[in-house]
């Protein structure tokens, strides 16, 4: 019997009918696809549901800002190869949760935002409902797909066209807008039940085509300094052992993009991280797995790519994707564990490693660089500075190597990126294709949540304060997450000037702040660490407790560069220029 069923009785014991209505159709569709967590906000029109949901059985953790919520679900998505649900209020709250949305679909991470919305026939005579606003058009160009239920008939097929939507091909963000007045529709449990629709193979595997395979190997084959490049894509597939198997197999260097970080080990002996600009520079033959052409890579040209012309190999599962901004000689459109594992069918016995003079210059480089790095990771200096801090994280997670590293920030970010060895696949989240503020506390819950390991979420100063009401959302929810945030008193640093007047300069915080108090408001536990040494104490503590806690990681406010790495793109005018 469904959990809705309901009785006329004023009809003969022996002409009852059972009926159910949209709010347990969504919640019946959404547990018999799987789908058995709910990130979001409550309110009209979706409270109700809310505790219909979680009274169900589905786990609905409850935010601060829908914003957040829909970090949740975008890196629940890429943790799980599920869509992650989002679920917000009308309007407003539908655009909080549009921003994650589009950056869903943007990292190509598998989400479903679910919002509540006013009724189409006031809607579209703009008669002024509460909450009005044509949630479905505004929607549709950020996301893969859009769809609407205006009937509780209809819900089982919505649902299921959004979940194939979300995790077929390319995976990205969809919307279902569901009116207010679905949720109330009743309609005979029996039909209700009919109408529900299990997905079947929601993400089928794409075979790569037995030329592309050839190609493919006959130009890695044909290199004499080959590369490849893993991308979160890669990471995304969680074909691990294919990929781990290939790489060694091909005995090519590799270099991981930020979340493809420990797909193998960093400490790989093929691993090409601390070679990256010789890497790319001197390699003849490129592969990309699951990476993309765009600015992180920047976009297959210039410098970065040395003067020699590269033939470059690239697997994605989506056609458009190949020649999007240099040439590709050989691509190869599939999903990634079935085109790598076509690959190494077809390698055979007594595959060519690569040259050993290439591979001895990546070694030679990676320690060159390592040597030089090493000495700053291990300053004591009180305030600290990034590589102090961060080379205490470092000595950490190399020692707990299943925690779950978030990282955000400028400086913070970009440092930690190329400092912090990961060692397990899907062990490092950060903000991905569009470089984004904001996705800390949102990461950082949904982990916990779907994987059960201890987080470790490390943010700027100014990164933390984008979702930082949400610790209180870690409290109360008990999560495992440790927070450090570095703490240097503004955006880039804290010394920056006002020459103009009184206010501080635009990238320059309250002094010596205190983020650590913030935590201890909702029962978390709070720390303030000014040297190395402190930190380390205060994180192996953390982990060890599981409890909520705040690291204030005081910095040195002068430390830091303006944008981190990639202040090309805050031009100054001719004027502004520094002389």
């Amino acid at each position: 019997m469904s959990a809705a069923a309901q009785s006329v009785d004023a009809k003969p014991a022996d002409t009852q009918q059972e009926l159910t209505d949209g709010f347990h159709l969504v919640i019946d569709a959404l547990k018999l696809n799987g789908l058995t967590t709910i990130y979001g906000v409550p309110g009209i029109p979706i409270t109700d549901f809310a505790r219909m949901a979680q009274a169900s059985g589905i786990r609905v953790l409850s935010f601060r800002h829908e914003q957040n919520a829909g970090y949740a679900a975008s890196i629940a998505g890429f943790l799980t190869r599920k869509p992650g649900i989002c679920l917000t209020v009308s309007a407003l709250g539908f655009l909080n949760g549009l921003t994650a949305l589009a950056h869903a679909t943007a990292n190509c991470f598998p989400m479903i935002l679910i919002s509540g919305s006013s009724e189409r026939e006031l809607v579209d005579l703009q008669q002024g409902d509460y909450e009005e606003m044509d949630q479905l058009a505004i929607a549709k160009p950020l996301c893969k797909a859009a769809f609407r239920v205006l009937h509780a008939a209809d819900i089982g097929i919505g649902l299921a066209r959004a979940i194939r939507a979300a995790v077929s091909g390319r995976p990205g963000g969809v919307y279902l807008d569901l009116p207010a007045k679905l949720f109330g529709q009743v309609i005979d449990a029996d039909a209700g039940r009919r109408s529900l629709v299990k997905v079947i193979d929601a993400a089928p595997a794409q075979i790569p085509a037995p030329d592309a395979v050839k190609r493919a190997l006959d130009v890695l084959r044909s290199a004499k300094k080959p590369l490849i490049i893993l991308g979160k894509g890669a990471a995304y597939a969680q074909a691990d052992d294919e990929i781990r198997a290939f790489v060694e197999k091909s005995g090519a260097p590799f270099l991981p993009m930020s979340m493809a970080k420990g797909l193998l080990p960093d400490t790989h002996p093929q691993c090409a991280a601390a070679a990256r600009s010789t890497a790319l520079k001197d390699s003849d033959v490129v592969m990309l797995i699951g990476a993309r052409l765009n600015w992180l890579l920047s976009h297959g040209k210039g410098k970065t790519w040395g003067d020699e012309p590269k033939k470059l190999i690239q697997i994605d599962i989506e056609p458009k994707e190949i020649d999007s901004n240099v040439e590709i000689m050989a691509p190869m459109v599939g999903d990634i564990g079935s085109c790598v594992s076509a690959m190494l069918g077809a390698m055979g016995h007594g595959w060519q490693a690569a040259p050993v003079d290439w591979m001895s210059a990546i070694a030679k480089k990676r320690e060159e660089n390592i040597g030089k790095m090493a000495p700053r990771l291990m300053n004591n200096n009180s305030p600290m500075d990034y590589h102090g801090a961060l080379g205490v994280l470092r000595t950490i997670v190399k020692e707990r190597p299943d925690v779950m590293l978030v990282n955000e920030g400028a400086n913070t970010l970009d440092l930690a990126r190329g400092i912090i060895d990961i060692y397990q696949p899907r062990k490092r989240i950060d903000v991905g294709t569009w470089g984004i503020m904001g996705i800390g506390m949102g990461y950082a819950i949904a982990a916990a949540i779907e994987t059960g390991s201890p987080v470790l979420c490390v943010e700027g100063d100014s990164a933390f304060g984008f979702s930082g009401m949400e610790i209180e959302t870690i409290c109360r929810y008990r999560l495992p997450v440790c927070i450090v945030v570095f703490n240097n008193d503004g955006i880039y640093r804290g010394t920056d000037v006002n020459s103009a007047g009184s206010d501080p300069a635009p990238t320059v915080f309250v002094k010596g702040a205190r983020y650590d108090k913030m935590i201890e408001a909702f029962g978390g536990v709070g720390i303030n660490a000014t040297s190395p040494d402190e930190l380390k104490r205060a994180v192996n503590a953390a982990m060890d407790s599981g409890k909520p806690t705040l690291i204030n990681a005081v910095l040195d406010p002068a430390v830091g560069s303006e944008s981190g790495r990639i202040g090309k793109f805050n031009p100054q005018s001719v004027l502004g220029k520094k002389k």
